[in-house]
């Protein structure tokens, strides 16, 4: 999906700069970007970070750097941050989100004689040049990044470092979070909170959807107002955001806790343990055993010192690889135990099913599944999260295809937890998986425990219902 992190400071911004932008290494998995700006002008470095993490590949460019202000991106594809010259001036971007009307907007540009697009890898035009090229199109930057979202379907979060200060704008239904910290003499924009206490930044600022807010090293001016159409993403709680991150003044870890003690209620299970799959299981699994009061314990360890998250991988052998050699098993906790395991998902269910195997192989008795969310039927239209899946490789998918055959399956039908055709879904992906039991999150019970109003919420890959606001969209 990626991350950005800017900052505006009345001394040399490049070492928050940074460690801010690091912190949303968790969020993307190709490309990493830093631009900083002082009297001569921009300097930037971008690196592939497939190979090796953003820090180790940026730690001797900072030396290069020296500045007041600045912006990094960790990006999913494209090559950022991009340094534009244009009618508004010289000025760097980056940007977040999914554009899914990118062919048409590109050859719109084309009638209107930008001819020309940076390539990306396979010949795709980098949506952040795209949305540059919209900007330069108005008469200020601030109607540029008005008339971005006005035009786009799908979202796009954006900052802008200018000779003025950063410009920061939060898409128009708000599916990621921004958020300004501050401290004595700066000023830092995220995405991720967790990027702010070991910098001594505190939150100062959530941005509403659409808001659009020009940061300078004295003062946060508001440029465009924000609306009443906000629909965060509600999986940055189940799964992607930080731990330590707040999204809308709540924090994820919190939210994780209280999902797992959803999982718990009401139901009575002869077990030995509960455990969560580590690292985003967690939390959801402390939250159970909390709850049930049946002991927590690590059947599993991860390796954190050199695998990545096993998402990050562009390729599914590899991915897959990665899944299993980051998770070490713990024999004597496994043997002839019954464990429940917390996960944050079941997407595909490739690695998942690989992971019980081995714990089948270990000597497990029984194996309990309870994911912290529904099962995902549709492929996410708002972000680039799950860009490279196709919707038929999603576990909910597949399982109806082995129910309905060549028919077409009622996605309504397979939404309601409460239907026969949820169950069988349920108990083919349980087969498939070959565990004891399994047993989804409610999406009720989910946005119960976010804690913000339905209508607030993105929950398009679980139940397929677009914005509140779609004929905005």
């Amino acid at each position: 999906m990626g991350g950005f992190f800017g900052v505006i400071s009345k001394e040399d911004c490049v070492s928050d700069l940074f460690y801010g932008t690091d912190y949303h290494s968790h969020l993307g998995t190709k490309r990493g970007g830093l631009v900083v700006q002082n009297s001569k002008g921009m300097k930037r470095f971008i690196h592939d970070i497939t190979t090796a993490p953003f820090r180790p590949k940026f730690k001797d460019d900072i030396e290069k750097l020296h500045g007041n202000k600045g912006i990094g991106i960790i990006s999913d594809y494209e090559d950022q941050p991009l340094i534009i010259g244009s009618n508004l001036g010289i000025y760097s971007i980056v940007t977040v989100g999914k554009i899914n009307n990118l062919e048409s907007l590109a050859a719109d540009a084309y009638t209107k004689h930008h001819s020309h697009f940076s390539e990306m890898s396979g010949g795709e035009i980098n949506p952040t040049e795209l949305v540059s090229i919209i900007i330069n199109q108005e008469s200020t930057f601030v109607k540029g990044l008005q008339k971005v979202q006005e035009l786009i379907d799908g979202s796009c979060s954006i900052l802008l470092l200018t000779e003025e200060g950063i410009y920061a704008a939060r898409d128009k239904h708000g599916r990621i979070p921004i958020i300004i910290g501050e401290k004595p003499g700066s000023f830092a924009i995220t995405m991720e909170t967790c990027a702010f206490p070991n910098l001594d930044y505190s939150i100062k600022k959530y941005l509403g959807p659409g808001e659009i807010v020009l940061v300078t090293k004295d003062s946060i001016e508001v440029k465009s107002s924000t609306n009443d159409k906000l629909r965060i993403c509600s999986f940055l709680w189940v799964y992607y955001g930080y731990p330590a991150s707040n999204y809308e003044g709540i924090n994820t870890e919190v939210v994780r806790n209280r999902c797992g003690a959803i999982l718990a209620q009401n139901e009575i299970m002869e077990i030995d343990m509960v455990a969560g799959v580590p690292d985003s299981g967690t939390a959801h699994g402390i939250g159970y055993s909390n709850e049930a009061h049946i002991p927590f314990k690590r059947p599993f360890v991860k390796y954190t010192p050199t695998w990545p998250r096993s998402f990050m991988p562009q390729d599914q052998p590899t991915r897959n690889l990665v899944a299993k050699m980051k998770l070490i098993p713990i024999r004597e906790l496994i043997d002839n135990k019954k464990i429940l395991f917390c996960e944050d998902s079941i997407v595909r269910g490739t690695q998942l099913r690989d992971t019980v195997q081995r714990l089948y192989d270990y000597g497990a008795k029984e194996i309990h599944m309870r994911p912290a969310c529904p099962p995902l039927i549709y492929g996410c239209k708002y972000l680039n999260f799950s860009r490279s899946r196709s919707e038929m490789e999603l576990a909910g998918r597949w399982a109806m295809k082995e129910i309905e055959g060549d028919n077409e399956p009622n996605l309504e039908e397979y939404a309601n937890p409460e239907s026969e055709k949820y169950k069988q879904m349920v108990d083919v992906i349980r087969k498939k998986m070959n565990l004891t039991t399994l047993k989804y999150q409610k999406l009720e019970n989910l946005i119960r425990a976010i804690g913000l109003p339905r209508e607030k919420l993105c929950t398009y890959c679980w139940d397929g219902h677009k914005s509140a606001h779609s004929g905005d969209e």
